[in-house]
């Protein structure tokens, strides 16, 4: 099943960009995904093609039109039906990798774009549109928001990758972020590769890489510490919980 990437922009002649090359463009040529671009502009209906107006309620900038908003996600929706609609914005729930597993999963993507302001909130009221973010970053618009969207589920595309297990074994794939790696030269300005990962004792290299991924976790990412602390019964610290005994 081929991957289907829809994006919806005023500027299509961005893509696929950076997806041209590597792993994501190999896998565009031998039809592992496809991309197609709508142009927004398309659905204005005035000579200008205008697709922006002032905000209500005053303020600076423009705010991409409802109604030419909802006229590409149908048009998106009538193509691709089976795919959910997603918009990049700094207002939307944080992606991470569980969410972009479950889009590597489906069918495909639909991708809206935003730039300006942003979008009229009626859109999101009276359509499925899925408002997601990159992080605590504000862009110039969604499409370079999108390119990285969009390579974060090319490469978990069946045949992808060269290794099966190289999603697997990554930064948040257990809540956790990566363990270091290393490779030769051994010895580089005086620092030698950890004499455990030389050792071919492949339990001790295993407990090693466990133990750097929950310390770099605890001391890097606290937010994600604390969630993997809880999902895993116990508190951040690794100290158990003391039970209380119930009031007799």
């Amino acid at each position: 099943m081929t991957f289907a990437a829809t994006i919806l922009t005023l500027y299509p002649e961005m893509f696929p960009g950076p997806l041209r090359l590597s792993l994501a463009g190999r896998a565009l040529e031998e039809q592992r995904w496809s991309l197609d671009t709508i142009q927004i502009r398309d659905f204005a209906t005035d000579k200008h093609h205008t697709v922006d107006d002032t905000p209500a309620g005053g303020g600076v900038g423009m705010v991409l039109k409802v109604d030419i908003l909802a006229a590409a996600v149908d048009h998106a929706l009538r193509c691709q039906p089976k795919c959910p609609v997603l918009a990049m914005t700094p207002r939307g729930k944080p992606l991470d990798q569980a969410r972009v597993r479950e889009l590597a999963a489906g069918p495909g993507v639909t991708i809206l774009c935003g730039r300006f302001e942003g979008f009229d909130e009626r859109i999101f009221e009276t359509r499925p549109v899925e408002e997601v973010s990159l992080g605590d970053i504000v862009l110039s618009g969604g499409e370079p928001a999108a390119l990285t969207l969009l390579d974060a589920c090319i490469r978990l595309l069946p045949g992808v990758m060269g290794a099966p297990s190289s999603g697997a074994e990554e930064s948040f794939e257990e809540g956790l972020l990566e363990y270091p790696h290393y490779t030769r030269p051994v010895e580089w300005e005086g620092r030698t590769i950890p004499e455990v990962l030389r050792s071919g004792d492949h339990a001790k290299i295993a407990a090693w890489r466990k133990h750097r991924a929950e310390e770099d976790t605890r001391l890097r990412r606290p937010d994600l510490w604390e969630r993997y602390g809880n999902a895993r019964g116990r508190p951040a610290s690794g100290v158990q919980r003391e039970t209380k005994e119930p009031d007799q």
